[in-house]
C-alpha cells in the first residue's frame, strides 16, 4: 500500500475535549486538548539557522503602526501572529478575533466579523461593471486612530452586497518551509498516481505562469514561494509596502506616511540576520518552522486512518511525500505527512467562490494540509464551519448551470456508507493528527 500513517505512540490522550455521544450518532471530538505540539524549529538546523529562526519569529509577532511600520491605509490586522495564532504562533485563526479590536470612530465592524468567529479577509467577486474583480478588500482604514496622519480620511468598502463579496481564513503556516522543499516531480507523479476515474479524482496542479513550475501555497496554490506568500499577504492584510510589493494599495494623498517600500534592507549594521528585511524574516520563520506533532494513538484512531485510506480520502489528502535537497538541514530529504497532494480539484457548486487564481478557477481549491487539523477551530476557506461531520458534508456537491459537480462526491458517499463506528473512526483520526 503506498499510503501509510506514522503517529505518536509515546502516550494515548483523549483525542477531544468531551466523548461523543454514540446515541446520537458519529460527533466531532472537537479541537483536541493539551499541549499544542507546534511553534518550534525544526530539528536539525544549525546555530546560526536557529538564530535567524527566532529573528523571524520575533518580526512574525510584531504589532505594526502608521509612523513606524507605515501599516495601512487599508488593512485587515496589525501583525502576522494576530491572525496565525492558534494553537501556536504560526498557526490559524484564534477563537478571539482580533480584528473587533479596529473598531473606532471612522471604521465600524462588518456583519461577518465576530468576536468568537473566524478571522477574515475579503474578496469581491465582480467589479461594478460586473467584470470580474477577486481581489482583496480591506476591513479597516487608518482613519480614526490616533496615529493616523492629520487629515487622512477613508472610507471602508460597502460590504453590504453579500452576493458579491466571499471571504478567506487564514492559512497554518507550520511545515511550509518541508512544503517548499518538495520537488515538482514528486507532486507531479503523486497527483497521476493518485488520480481515480472509479472516485471521479483527477486534481490538477496550479503552476507559476512565467516558468511554468508548480505553486502550492495559498487557499487555491496560488503562491509559489514563502517570500512571495510573505510579500503578498504583508502588503495585502497589512497595507505594508515591500521589495515584492511596492507601491501602496491606497496612494490617497496625505495618508501613507512613509515612502514605499515601507521595509526593504537594514544595511546600517553587521552583514548578519539583522540585515533582512520583514518579509524575509517572515519567510525564513515559516520555513523553519516544525510540522505540527500529533497526538495520541489507539486502536480507533488506527482503524480510521485504515478507512481514510479505503473510502479514499487519501488520494487528495495524501498522507505522505518526500522532499528534496535543501541548502537548509532539516529540510533535504525529509519524508513528512502533510496530508496534501497540494493539487486543485472542483469542489462543485457548493464550496465555489467564484474567483479565479492562476490556473485555478471558481469552483477549485488546493487540497487543505490536515496536519494540525486536530486543534483548528474552524474550517473550509470561508470558516463556516466548526464540526467535521459538517466539513465533510460540504465536500459533496451537484453539478449546477455553472460548475460542475465535486470530486469527492463519490468518496463522501463512501464515508456516509460506513457504519456509525467506522465513522466515528475517522473523525477520531482526523482529531489525532
Amino acid at each position: 500500500m503506498r499510503f501509510f500513517m506514522i503517529f505518536s505512540l509515546t502516550a494515548i490522550c483523549c483525542l477531544g475535549q468531551q466523548s461523543p455521544n454514540r446515541n446520537q450518532g458519529p460527533q466531532d471530538p472537537g479541537p483536541r486538548g493539551g499541549p499544542s505540539g507546534a511553534g518550534g524549529a525544526v530539528s536539525g538546523l544549525t546555530p546560526a539557522l536557529q538564530t535567524v529562526f527566532l529573528a523571524g519569529q520575533t518580526n512574525f509577532q510584531e504589532v505594526e503602526n502608521v509612523p513606524q511600520g507605515g501599516l495601512g491605509p487599508r488593512f485587515n490586522s496589525n501583525s502576522c501572529s494576530s491572525c496565525h495564532l492558534h494553537p501556536a504562533v504560526g498557526g490559524s485563526s484564534p477563537s478571539q478575533n482580533p480584528q473587533v479590536a479596529f473598531v473606532n470612530s471612522e471604521n465600524r465592524l462588518p456583519s461577518f466579523i465576530t468576536a468568537n468567529g473566524p478571522v477574515r479577509e475579503v474578496r469581491f467577486i465582480k467589479n461594478p461593471d460586473g467584470t470580474p474583480d477577486g481581489g482583496v478588500h480591506d476591513l479597516f482604514t487608518i482613519s480614526g486612530r490616533n496615529d493616523a496622519p492629520n487629515g487622512c480620511t477613508l472610507n471602508q468598502p460597502d460590504f453590504s452586497n453579500s452576493s458579491n463579496i466571499i471571504f478567506r481564513i487564514p492559512t497554518p503556516t507550520f511545515g511550509l518551509g518541508l512544503i517548499e522543499a518538495i520537488q515538482d516531480t514528486t507532486l507531479i507523479n503523486n497527483v497521476a498516481q493518485s488520480a481515480s476515474t472509479r472516485l471521479g479524482i483527477s486534481g490538477t496542479l496550479n503552476r507559476n505562469g512565467n516558468d511554468g513550475s508548480v505553486t502550492r501555497f495559498g487557499w487555491k496554490a496560488q503562491n509559489k514561494s514563502l517570500l512571495m506568500f510573505s510579500g503578498e499577504a504583508y502588503n495585502v492584510e497589512m497595507g505594508i509596502t515591500n521589495l515584492l510589493f511596492n507601491t501602496e494599495r491606497d496612494e490617497t494623498p496625505g495618508c501613507s506616511p512613509l515612502a514605499p517600500p515601507n521595509s526593504y534592507w537594514n544595511l546600517g549594521g553587521k552583514m548578519d540576520s539583522a540585515v533582512f528585511d520583514d518579509i524575509t524574516n517572515f519567510a525564513n520563520f515559516m520555513r523553519f518552522l516544525a510540522p505540527p506533532a500529533p497526538g495520541g494513538f489507539d486502536n480507533t484512531v488506527g482503524e480510521g486512518s485504515l478507512q481514510f485510506v479505503n473510502i479514499g480520502c487519501a488520494n487528495c489528502h495524501t498522507p505522505t511525500l518526500q522532499t528534496g535537497a535543501s541548502p537548509f538541514p532539516g529540510l533535504a530529504n525529509q519524508t513528512i505527512h502533510p496530508y496534501s497532494d497540494f493539487a486543485l480539484h472542483n469542489m462543485g457548486p457548493g464550496l465555489a467562490d467564484q474567483i479565479g487564481q492562476g490556473l485555478a478557477a471558481g469552483d477549485q481549491f488546493r487540497s487543505a494540509p490536515l496536519w494540525g487539523l486536530g486543534q483548528r477551530i474552524f474550517f473550509l476557506h470561508d470558516g463556516r464551519e466548526t464540526d467535521l461531520m459538517k466539513v465533510i458534508a460540504d465536500h459533496a456537491s451537484k453539478a449546477n448551470s455553472q460548475f460542475q459537480a465535486s470530486e469527492a462526491n463519490q468518496v463522501i458517499q463512501n464515508f456516509n456508507n460506513l457504519s456509525a463506528s467506522d465513522q466515528q473512526a475517522i473523525l477520531n483520526f482526523l482529531r489525532s493528527l
